[in-house]
């Protein structure tokens, strides 16, 4: 069952999470488990949510290819995760085929 993860870093700015996606290249090669990311950023920091086949596959990517891209980049401190097992989705700008009751 895929998972729903909710990660706050505080402090974190856009230019980071640009540096660490450059380094990561998350969006050129996906990495194993991940579904879905979405991201904003306000005063607060960076907020993302995702979905992913499992935390487990979350955490072998946050202690390899992203871990080191984070260090590269030299983001302080530590993010607030959160992990909820997803129930269902709603996606009506992907049409019929992105409304599913799980991943």
């Amino acid at each position: 069952m895929a998972s729903i993860m909710f990660l706050n870093w505080p402090g974190a700015t856009r230019e980071q999470y640009e540096g660490i996606k450059a380094k990561a290249q998350w969006d050129v090669n996906t990495p194993d488990g991940a579904k879905f990311h979405t991201v904003g950023f306000d005063d607060d920091g960076t907020h993302i949510t995702d979905i992913w086949e499992s935390p487990d596959h979350f955490d072998r990517w946050m202690n390899g290819d992203l871990g080191a891209a984070i260090q590269e980049v030299g983001l302080e401190g530590e993010p607030d995760i959160r992990w909820v097992e997803m129930a269902g989705v709603f996606a009506p700008a992907f049409g019929q085929e992105g409304q599913k009751d799980t991943l």
